[in-house]
């Protein structure tokens, strides 16, 4: 039985990694972790949190490439256990890193394809015009967005 303390920190944190789009599990098992005095095994974080096994090791394999969690060995057992990293910021940037870089590569790649799509359409159709537009005011989203992601002041931040 978990601490209603940390049961809340859990709870908390299952719902601030979902709202990230991380989905729940990554943020319970981190917490999980932390607030562990003793490596956890795959087993211990199935039957706290109440999650699958395939769940556990999917996210404990992403926080583990993430720098959040590490495996460490317990002597006299041949299961993996796991600790939970304190450097917030290093696994923080990693988990950012990860997820935005991947979908701003995926923006880029939708408004390519689609201006060679718009490359077919007539300049006097009022519709391609429309969505050309569009399609521009998205580029310069995408500029600022890359300019602020890139901003100095932010990545020493996430440092």
């Amino acid at each position: 039985m978990l601490d209603p303390i940390v049961n809340r920190f859990i709870e908390d944190a299952g719902n601030l990694t979902q709202s990230l789009g991380f989905g729940r599990v990554p943020g319970q098992i981190f917490v999980y972790l932390y607030f562990s005095p003793d490596p956890r095994n795959l087993a211990d974080m199935q039957e706290n949190l109440g999650i699958s096994k395939g769940s556990a090791s999917t996210v404990v394999r992403q926080l583990e490439q993430w720098g959040a969690v590490k495996k460490v060995w317990v002597k006299g057992d041949r299961k993996d256990y796991y600790q939970a990293s304190d450097w917030f910021g290093r696994f923080l940037k990693q988990a950012i890193t990860d997820t935005v870089g991947k979908k701003m590569s995926a923006l880029t790649l939708l408004l390519e394809e689609i201006e060679e799509q718009l490359a077919v359409i007539e300049d006097g159709d009022p519709y391609g015009q429309f969505v050309r537009e569009r399609i521009s005011r998205l580029h310069g989203f995408q500029k600022r967005a890359r300019e602020l992601w890139e901003n100095s002041l932010l990545q020493m931040l996430l440092k």
